[in-house]
């Protein structure tokens, strides 16, 4: 049912007059008599928001850690989304901090206690976050440990019951399963192969369920960058389809770390075709009573696809970096396109084996929607046109991924170009209060923006230590730190950087640091919180991580957060007339501003940061301290 406004409506005053009334009371009464702190950078960027709904602009909203920036927006997008009678989305980083927002004392929870505000919050997670039961079947099949067993006792038993599901609650989320490390989380999830919508189980899928919730939501929709970009990807081809987008109509957005978008347009507006995916698909299909055609037709695809990732692999630039560029051979876009005739000819013979029902109808479909979408990945790596592509890693899996369209032309066509109220919120999306980097990035050409200071003295509370040495030193000098015991979060620029820590360190050293990978995330966060663990090593957490007070008291930046040199970034230099001043620079200081805001959370937090610059990282001293919040001791 859907709530009233918070506050009353006059007849001589508009809403956004009602609003700002409301907002005063709020900010100014209601909250100091509750023991809330009264902050002038909270009530201006409160006001701010308001302004931004009233004129239905781009906001860059950016506010110095500790500023009270949540409460900011979310007393506006509560009120806005009653006033239009369409939910206000709320787009997190990452998964993990759409938890963090929602949990028991978050600021969701102390609006609902405090002001007595029954507040319609519900999550809409990327679909890789919710079991598929199709994998997970194929799983057990193999699959002997406890993992498996721990996460089949989930999963309500109506679910496999004859006749409609009724009382189903959603299930499967990622969440659910915290002792579940993500390689093995990783064969049961959803992955992009699987086509939902002929799968004969999409009805009773937790998935499913979990997307029926959230859409009836009347208040706030919580989601991941990456589920919002993927919405806006697929939002047109699944219309086409007669299927509902992924996410409903919503009255505005608020992009929680708003300049970490980018990335998940990266992610989302790219297509990928797996090593292995085609093989172990095809023999799926190759059951008692296929035609000898077809067989044929599936064992030239196989031979075909097997000969272009051996070429593949042959054509790779050998780097460290994670995206592998691709030096393409005249022999691979030869292979490319016998690929494409391959797959053609399949298609063709699936035709005729579709009037047979010998192949099970629910694999036919998925293998054929599946084909399309490989046929048109390929088709766009041979035309060697505008498109980025580089060969990486993915669950495991060589990966070929190809990003047809600059992101700056999709999210400017797919989302900034519609008249929605679309609030960017961080303590760091300018340089020295410049906007120009993260608008130009996201092709953003009219927006509003203001910059508040964090209301904390960091003189008093931090101190930033600057440790000049080589490469191989960083690791010894990170033991020697750990030594004393203080709660401490280790940042590195890449997984691979942390992965090589990681084997730099002894078995022993290992068992009392925490890595990101080894299990969920939001379940290490949450045994460092506790205690459990003393240190984090995390190349994700430069932002959204929130432990306040002596949950953690030391930052160890290990490397500057320098983009990657792959093709990604490589094209983004291609773009600007100085690459360095203009993507390299901005980017470390972003992300370095954004590491260091992890210690001071609240008023009572204090601490260390530790930056470690090797021979070449010292060269650009100056460029980035310039910004620290104190100076370096």
């Amino acid at each position: 049912m859907r709530e009233s406004l918070p506050f009353e409506l006059q007849k001589d005053k508009s809403f956004f007059d009602s609003l700002g009334d409301w907002l005063g009371d709020v900010l100014y009464d209601e909250l100091p008599e509750k023991g809330f702190e009264c902050r002038d950078e909270q009530i201006f960027m409160a006001y701010q928001i308001e302004q931004a709904l009233k004129e239905k602009n781009v906001l860059f909203a950016e506010a110095g850690v500790g500023t009270g920036k949540t409460i900011a927006y979310l007393l506006p997008a509560v009120s806005y989304a009653r006033y239009t009678g369409r939910p206000a989305l709320i787009a997190c980083a990452d998964e993990t901090l759409i938890d963090q927002l929602v949990k028991e004392g978050g600021d969701i929870h102390k609006l609902k206690h405090v002001l007595g505000l029954n507040i319609d919050v519900r999550l809409a997670k990327s679909r890789d976050q919710y079991l598929c039961l199709k994998r997970f079947e194929e799983a057990e099949k193999v699959e002997t440990d406890e993992w498996i067993d721990d996460i089949a006792f989930t999963i309500p038993e109506e679910v496999y019951a004859s006749g409609p599901l009724t009382k189903a609650v959603p299930y499967g989320d990622r969440s659910d399963f915290p002792t579940v490390g993500d390689e093995d989380w990783q064969k049961v999830n959803y992955n992009a192969v699987m086509q939902c919508a002929v799968c004969d189980m999409r009805n009773r899928c937790g998935q499913t369920l979990h997307r029926m919730h959230y859409r009836q939501s009347t208040d706030l929709i919580i989601c991941s960058q990456d589920f919002l970009m993927e919405h806006l990807a697929t939002k047109e081809s699944r219309e086409r389809e007669g299927q509902l987008p992924l996410l409903p109509e919503v009255s505005m957005m608020v992009l929680d770390e708003g300049h970490l978008l980018e990335y998940a347009a990266q992610k989302a507006m790219t297509v990928k075709v797996q090593a292995s995916t085609i093989v172990g698909m095809l023999e799926r299909l190759m059951v008692d009573g296929v035609r000898e055609r077809t067989l044929y037709a599936m064992e030239q695809l196989q031979d075909n696809h097997e000969l272009f990732f051996d070429e593949l692999r042959d054509c790779l630039v050998e780097s460290m970096e994670d995206r592998k560029r691709i030096n393409k051979s005249e022999r691979l876009l030869s292979l490319g396109k016998q690929v494409i005739d391959a797959v053609e000819q399949l298609l063709e013979e699936f035709v005729f084996e579709s009037e047979l029902y010998m192949i099970p109808e629910y694999e036919l479909n998925m293998a054929e929607e599946f084909l399309e979408q490989y046929v048109a990945a390929i088709r766009i790596f041979v035309a060697q046109g505008d498109a980025v592509d580089w060969l990486e890693e993915t669950d495991g899996e060589e990966t070929l991924v190809i990003m047809p369209r600059l992101i700056t032309e999709v999210l400017q066509e797919k989302l900034f170009s519609k008249k929605l109220p679309i609030i960017f919120s961080s303590a760091t999306l300018s340089v020295n209060k410049d906007f120009s980097y993260i608008a130009y990035s996201l092709g953003i050409k009219k927006h509003q923006s203001f910059s508040v200071p964090s209301p904390f003295d960091y003189e008093d509370v931090m101190k930033i230590h600057v440790h000049e040495l080589s490469q191989e030193e960083k690791a010894s000098k990170v033991q020697s730190l750990l030594r004393d015991g203080e709660k401490t979060l280790v940042l590195f620029k890449s997984k691979q950087a942390m992965v090589t820590f990681k084997s730099s360190l002894s078995i022993m050293d290992r068992m009392s640091v925490a890595f990101e990978g080894d299990r969920e995330l939001s379940a290490i966060v949450r045994d460092f919180q506790e205690g459990t663990v003393k240190t984090l090593c995390s190349y994700h957490l430069w932002e959204g991580l929130d432990l306040p007070e002596e949950a953690l008291t030391r930052v160890i930046i290990f490397d500057l957060p320098f983009p990657p040199y792959d093709p990604l970034f490589d094209a983004k230099r291609s773009f600007a007339e100085n690459p360095f001043e203009e993507v390299e620079l901005p980017f470390m200081q972003l992300r370095l501003q954004q590491g260091i805001g992890r210690l001071i959370r609240t008023s009572n937090d204090y601490g260390d940061i530790h930056i470690l610059l090797n021979e070449q990282e010292a060269t650009v001293k100056a460029e980035f301290e310039s910004i620290l919040p104190v100076e370096p001791c």
